[in-house]
């Protein structure tokens, strides 16, 4: 846990491999914790072909039955279906828009959301307006799994907003 958040939570992340990643281990997150999903990661960047999202987009009957086989991921069929139709979007996202990342950063202008100077821990929140807006249009094209809370913990994830907090070595103010 510490190891994560010292190099990856919060920092800026533009590359869309990583950003359906990070998505999707939130997604699987829904009810669990986070430290499962972090013990689970390299079963899943395995099962889920390193998060390509044109693979997975193509995963059929046999790669569903491989994935609720096997015990290195969560084992819950509506989430392994989520990741599939996800990575299918995530397509069509980068269609429409040139990249998923052109699509998520578009969303706080290309800067992430700061706390400010004198945020304290009870500052920090599960979900905003922008998480609710995000999630709102995820929905409408399709995307499974995507509460505003779990988008809320995305974005945290991937430094579109930047709920370090004051006194922190990451904190960027």
């Amino acid at each position: 846990m510490v190891a994560y958040h010292d190099l990856e939570w919060g920092v800026p992340v533009f590359d869309d491999r990583e950003l359906f990643e990070r998505l999707t281990l939130e997604s699987f997150q829904a009810g669990l914790s986070w430290a499962t999903i972090l013990r689970k990661r390299e079963g899943f960047r395995q099962a889920l072909r390193f998060f390509d999202p044109t693979i997975v987009a193509g995963f059929g009957e046999a790669d569903r039955a491989r994935l609720l086989a096997d015990p290195g991921i969560v084992r819950n069929h509506a989430k392994i279906d989520a990741a599939i139709v996800n990575a299918s979007v995530t397509l069509d996202i980068q269609g429409s828009f040139g990249s998923l990342a052109n699509y998520l950063w578009s969303r706080v202008e290309g800067t992430p959301r700061r706390l400010p100077p004198e945020a304290r821990r009870g500052d920090v929140p599960s979900k905003t307006p922008l998480s609710d807006a995000l999630s709102t249009d995820l929905k409408r094209r399709g995307v499974r799994f995507v509460g505003s809370t779990i988008v809320y913990a995305f974005m945290q994830s991937a430094g579109l907003v930047d709920d370090h907090l004051p006194g922190c070595f990451r904190y960027r103010g």
